[in-house]
């Protein structure tokens, strides 16, 4: 492996100095990714037929923890990816999914969205940059674009009349703005709180993953009345 993957990173206000439990309590707040996905998995298991989807963003919002925790101990650029990819994978994911479930759109309409997503997500940065230079969030720019999508996809569920889903994903965007606050203020606070914010970013997230894999459980199609296991 190239030694430049091995280059440290020191991002948040917890971590002073190069230790794997530099972060204990960063590291720690990972679990609530883990303790999300868990219960989505009793939920699903109690459904059929089986939504394979559903199941799909499970598995992602798990690896969300493991790649989060990896960066919370190693702290270097391959981490940095462990963390950050399957965070873009949830999101695609679930945009390509509540394009297709929530507002009905067919298989290449709603790809199509997600590409039109991706390419809005990933220019976005440029455009931010260029309107307010220097004004950074503390890293957190890159995640206004889903913030974005959760309000507008959320909008036009209600007016699609998908009411559950279209609740759902307000209250997921209410609860990722104030996580992406605590993200975008963990070194601000240093002097004040040493710990910082960045272990409620952990939690808050979780629970709006939670809040999505619950909608898309309840929203599968040809839901039937759930399975209770002997």
């Amino acid at each position: 492996m190239n030694p430049s993957w091995f280059q440290a990173i020191d991002s948040y206000c917890e971590r002073l100095g190069p230790g794997f439990w530099a972060e204990p309590v960063n590291a720690a707040t990972n679990a609530a990714f883990l303790l999300a996905a868990a219960h989505a998995f009793l939920l699903w298991r109690r459904w059929r037929p089986r939504d394979w989807p559903a199941l799909w963003l499970i598995a992602v919002t798990a690896v969300v923890g493991i790649g989060s925790f990896l960066f919370h101990t190693f702290a270097n650029r391959w981490s940095l990816l462990a963390d950050v990819l399957p965070i873009a994978v949830f999101i695609y994911s679930y945009f390509l999914l509540a394009m297709y479930r929530y507002l009905r759109l067919g298989a290449a309409a709603a790809t199509a969205a997600t590409l039109a997503f991706a390419v809005f997500n990933l220019s976005f940065p440029r455009v931010w940059f260029s309107l307010f230079p220097g004004i950074g969030l503390n890293g957190s720019v890159g995640y206004l674009p889903a913030l974005a999508a959760l309000v507008a996809v959320g909008i036009a569920c209600r007016i699609r009349r998908a009411v559950q889903p279209g609740r759902a994903l307000l209250w997921g965007a209410g609860a990722f703005a104030l996580s992406l606050g605590f993200r975008s203020i963990d070194n601000a606070v240093c002097p004040a709180l040493p710990l910082g914010t960045h272990a409620l970013w952990h939690v808050l997230n979780a629970l709006v993953l939670w809040i999505l894999m619950r909608a898309a459980l309840l929203r599968a199609p040809d839901r039937k009345v759930p399975h209770v296991p002997h």
